[in-house]
């Protein structure tokens, strides 16, 4: 039977490094990170749709819709983490949001690489093909380019998901790394 987690971290495992949102310093460079990742996905998508008229076509019905969509994005973001950790674990969520950072979290275990990798990845998959999508199927230029800014801000919102599955796709590649993921902080832990 395969294994999900571990219930207390085996003694022969040591903390290997930490990647903490609410921390001021780690919470600005994932910041950084995801507005220069909006804001290059914002500019590339206007150059490619080309939206005439900007200022004189944004609809405020629209962008008060587009704002409720990336409202409800965050809340489904953090519900598909707790979907995928619920399924495997079985175990209590934790859910929040910090100043840096909306979460989701299992702090009361501690997950293999394999667990935490399909938790971090499944909003990323699930949404950037919704975004998509959506900017192929909408006609309207606007519309195409909100869908686009909504797959901009959305992988800009992914950036602390992103350097984790980079962390384990190039320094935490043993699948017995275990990681307890309090929500705003992640552990990863490797065999001593």
């Amino acid at each position: 039977m395969k294994k999900y987690f571990e219930e207390v971290l085996p003694e022969n495992y040591e903390a290997a490094k930490t990647v903490d949102a609410s921390n001021k310093k780690t919470g600005l460079a994932l910041n950084a990170a995801a507005l220069a990742v909006m804001a290059a996905g914002i500019l590339l998508s206007s150059l490619i749709i080309r939206p005439q008229d900007f200022f004189h076509k944004i609809d405020g019905i629209v962008m008060l819709i587009f704002c409720g969509v990336m409202i409800a994005y965050l809340v489904l973001h953090e519900l598909v983490h707790g979907i995928v950790y619920k399924i495997l674990t079985k175990k209590k969520l934790k859910f929040g949001i910090v100043p840096n950072a909306a979460f989701c979290g299992v702090p009361d275990i501690y997950v293999y690489r394999n667990t935490a990798l399909l938790s971090l990845a499944a909003p990323l998959a699930v949404f950037s093909a919704v975004f998509i999508a959506a900017a192929l199927i909408f006609e309207n230029e606007w519309y195409k380019f909100l869908s686009a800014a909504a797959l901009s801000v959305h992988l800009g919102g992914c950036a602390g998901d992103i350097y984790d599955i980079v962390l384990y796709l190039t320094k935490f590649r043993d699948p017995a790394t275990l990681m307890r993921d309090t929500g705003p902080k992640q552990t990863f832990y490797v065999k001593k």
